[in-house]
């Protein structure tokens, strides 16, 4: 009966190649590998902000998520988007590739605000900047709770609003978790 020899550990040699290349790959610019494409309309819900109504565009997947408002060089006085997340827990935005000031309102499953932040423009990434090393810089804007929702608008609108932490934002709850947990289920 033959045995089996055992097989050798890799050696330190092949595992520093092997990590060089999944951080090359993790490194590359994939934007500038895949070229641009249409994106659809978002759909949009109507979201009650301090008595005033705001028509949103409704960012209920992990695509939509990410992109958000960038590249944006307006947004209408009572526009914006809603972030819907499938399940409460904490989240963060940064101005990535956001030429204009943006307010975000961290909102729980209740309605309730739990955290704002005037969110500023940051330069935008320079031609030799690798996109990890343009992600690292941008600062990100904590949630500090779970949420499970966030409102962002024009920079300056939640003020003129007087919204504070504590006050309740008024929209369809049930019906754009349900897409968002739809939306993420589709994705897996």
């Amino acid at each position: 009966m033959r045995r089996r020899s055992k097989p050798r550990p890799p050696s330190r040699c092949q595992i520093w190649a092997l990590l060089g290349l999944a951080l090359g790959l993790a490194c590359s610019a994939p934007d500038e590998l895949q070229p641009a494409v249409e994106l659809p309309p978002l759909a949009t819900a109507k979201v009650v902000v301090a008595g005033e109504t705001f028509e949103v565009e409704v960012a209920a997947d992990p695509m939509s998520r990410r992109r958000g408002l960038g590249g944006r060089t307006s947004i209408p006085r009572n526009g914006g988007m809603f972030f819907v997340l499938p399940r409460p827990q904490r989240f963060g935005m940064v101005m990535r590739d956001c030429p204009i000031p943006i307010d975000v309102a961290f909102v729980d499953a209740m309605g309730r605000v739990v955290a704002i932040h005037e969110m500023v423009p940051e330069p935008p990434r320079r031609s030799d900047e690798t996109p990890f090393r343009y992600e690292s810089r941008l600062p990100e804007y904590p949630s500090g709770e779970p949420i499970q929702f966030a409102l962002e608008t024009a920079g300056g609108r939640l003020a003129d609003l007087d919204l504070r932490v504590g006050d309740r934002l008024h929209f369809p709850a049930r019906a754009l978790i349900e897409q968002s947990q739809k939306n993420e289920r589709s994705v897996k």
